[in-house]
């Protein structure tokens, strides 16, 4: 049965009116070598009977290992899209503060792999790596393919300020 995560795209407005938008890259030695289609949303599953809201809020601060900074405009609600594995993911965006937290001391929540699959042998990763501002269409070359609809909605809804 697929699975449904909830998870938190941060923006920021630049001076002249520009958009970045944070991601971050997927960790472990599967991902090490890939950039296009190894960028996420920070995200996860969710916790049962969790709201998912909370739940994306909770994934992007353990994905980010910090507190989020608390919001100045209310968070976007972005809907849900269908990765190819199946899985549902729900996506929110939240405006990052220009002095905001500094990103350059994440320290990721870790998960357990089996390396090399199938070799009965488990290692420790970071669930993200690293994690990056970007433009919007270098998102959208970089993310999970299904998650670029979630740059779209966010521009789309930025352009329309009274439809959020």
């Amino acid at each position: 049965m697929p699975t449904t995560s909830a998870g938190l795209l941060p923006y920021r407005r630049l001076p002249g009116g520009g958009l970045e938008v944070l991601l971050g890259h997927m960790g472990g030695p599967f991902w090490a070598r890939k950039d296009a289609g190894a960028w996420t949303l920070l995200k996860g599953e969710l916790e049962p009977d969790e709201e998912p809201h909370a739940a994306a809020l909770r994934e992007a601060s353990e994905e980010l290992g910090m507190a989020l900074p608390p919001p100045s405009v209310p968070d976007i609600e972005l809907g849900e899209v269908r990765q190819r594995s199946g899985k549902k993911v729900l996506a929110w965006a939240r405006e990052w503060p220009a002095d905001g937290p500094d990103l350059g001391q994440i320290a990721s929540n870790t998960v357990e792999i089996e390396w090399p699959p199938r070799s009965g042998r488990c290692i420790e990763v970071p669930e993200i790596d690293r994690v990056a501002w970007l433009a919007p269409d270098d998102a959208r070359r970089l993310a999970v393919s299904a998650q670029a609809t979630f740059v779209d909605r966010l521009e789309e809804a930025l352009a329309s300020p009274g439809d959020i």
